[in-house]
């Protein structure tokens, strides 16, 4: 990594990153919705963005002045797969602007019959001076992500892959081992199934490098959801709502 990249990614020690995204079937959808987002995170401190789609990223970078970590959710109805599941659209990512791009590591099957994790290796030789965040379900995979480079690790489709879809909180424990294990080698950033300021603490304390945090601040039709769910004894999970195929 050149001192460039990391310099970014120190940047975002001990902060919060937020997920900036908005969906075509979301109640709220509209460029101008996820862009004002953006900014009020970065008003509120926010050291990072995370955003969905190239269109999505480029408006973002125009108003935003924080790092952006890019991704494109492409949906399809063989495979769970969904996380820049491509090198075209790792590309995209990368040309609209973001610094750094996400991808799904899984073990999981893409709509082309490979497996996720493929891509790592394939993308760090096609854009070599990109970021990688590799997003992972568990430990194993975040171990395989590291070992083929990836830059930095966290657990965000855990609870979104078929072995883990009924987490509904995260394993802190094993979030816990990764930050042990992996810290030498990669920065190990937290993000999925973070609610409060309480609980992005209670990873940053872990060992955490920085946590991303999305739903719980930039989602409000989500975030009535799970009010509803409890108040109304848990009749409907709001999870199947935030975990929907778009």
């Amino acid at each position: 990594m050149d001192t460039k990249s990391k310099e970014l990614i120190e940047s975002f020690k001990n902060g919060l990153i937020v997920s900036c995204q908005v969906q075509h079937d979301d109640p709220v959808y509209s460029e101008e919705f996820v862009v004002k987002m953006a900014i009020a995170a970065q008003w509120g401190g926010a050291v990072g963005i995370r955003a969905n789609t190239p269109e999505q990223i480029r408006a973002i970078k125009k108003e935003v002045d924080l790092p952006l970590i890019g991704l494109w959710k492409i949906w399809h109805d063989d495979t769970d797969v969904f996380i820049t599941p491509t090198l075209d659209a790792a590309k995209a990512v990368w040309q609209a602007g973001a610094e750094i791009i996400a991808i799904d590591c899984t073990g999981q099957l893409t709509h082309e019959g490979r497996p996720a994790y493929e891509l790592l290796p394939i993308l760090k030789k096609e854009i070599p001076e990109a970021i990688i965040f590799a997003d992972v379900a568990h430990y194993d995979e975040a171990a395989r992500a590291v070992a083929l480079g990836a830059d930095i690790v966290g657990p965000t489709l855990y609870g979104y892959t078929q072995e883990t879809k009924h987490i509904e909180q995260p394993n802190l424990r094993e979030f816990a081992r990764m930050c042990r294990d992996f810290k030498d080698k990669a920065y190990v950033i937290m993000e999925g199934h973070l609610y409060t300021p309480e609980d992005a603490m209670k990873c940053i304390y872990l060992g955490a490098h920085a946590v991303v945090v999305g739903s719980a601040i930039t989602r409000p039709h989500l975030i009535t959801k799970r009010f509803v769910d409890l108040l109304t004894g848990y009749q409907s999970n709001w999870l199947e709502a935030e975990r929907a195929k778009h």
